[in-house]
């Protein structure tokens, strides 16, 4: 299996980050390099599987995302120091590698996912909207964004989403995601995360305080069952993209924990 896409930037305790569904390494571009230059780590953020420059594949599981990041830990050597932050569907993949390689790890952070089945049902509109935008006629980014709009009125989210279009060889717009096997394999995207073992060492969990992605009950039972030593930490007036929304509060508390 190819490598996965990657930057690496730094120098110091390695912290890697995993982005969502849909997104880019490039979503956590500007907070990458704080941490590089400010707080003195070495930060490697990953394109996952069929997302930003990274290779595609027909099949989109945990498992195997968990191996594709394994992969690039054995590639780029990095030790037992290294601290795993993914958000959404990137969380997902760091609590399966967590579970199933906790010896490769000193610290978890998960933003704003829980371990627990997620109904995906909610994608179905952006699916929709993205096989829409016709590239056989769309010209600019604006034609994208308005079939866009159709199906996805938020602009934060169309504006996250375009992120995504790039311009071919031959001059033609295209999705770098691979949109087909991304919207047949959604339901393997919202699959419960469970493990034979919790994972024993340090977890932080970051949630959006005006998100529903963790409750609760995940803060009171399914988080604890399967990372004991985890704390929830609530970003007040933040939804799911916590990190674009309130950046200074993420930089802060990822270098807190990343360097305690």
């Amino acid at each position: 299996m190819p490598l996965l896409h990657h930057l690496d930037q730094g120098q110091g305790r390695p912290l890697v980050i995993l982005h969502g569904l849909f997104g880019t390494l490039d979503n956590w571009q500007s907070l990458a390099r704080r941490w590089a230059t400010e707080a003195g780590l070495r930060v490697v953020s990953v394109d996952l599987r069929n997302h930003g420059r990274s290779f595609h594949s027909p099949e989109h599981t945990y498992a195997l995302m968990a191996q594709d990041v394994l992969a690039l830990f054995d590639h780029l050597q990095l030790g037992p120091d290294t601290t795993l932050m993914g958000h959404s569907m990137g969380g997902k993949v760091a609590m399966r590698l967590a579970l199933d390689h906790p010896e490769r790890l000193a610290k978890l952070i998960v933003v704003d996912i829980a371990p627990r089945f997620s109904d995906m049902e909610h994608q179905d509109d952006i699916i929709a909207g993205l096989k829409s935008v016709d590239f056989t006629t769309c010209t600019n980014r604006q034609e994208a964004d308005t079939a866009l709009a159709k199906y996805v009125p938020n602009v934060g989210t169309r504006q996250f989403l375009l992120k995504n279009l790039y311009r071919t060889e031959d001059n033609t717009f295209a999705w770098r995601i691979n949109l087909d096997v991304l919207a047949a394999q959604l339901p393997a995207v919202g699959e419960e995360t469970t493990g034979h073992a919790p994972f024993l060492k340090p977890a932080l969990f970051i949630r959006g305080g005006k998100s529903d992605y963790i409750t609760a009950e995940d803060k009171l039972t399914g988080i604890p069952a399967l990372f004991p030593h985890s704390q929830v930490a609530t970003v007040v007036d933040a939804g799911h993209w916590v990190h674009a929304e309130k950046p200074e509060e993420i930089f802060e508390m990822v270098k807190a924990f990343a360097l305690s």
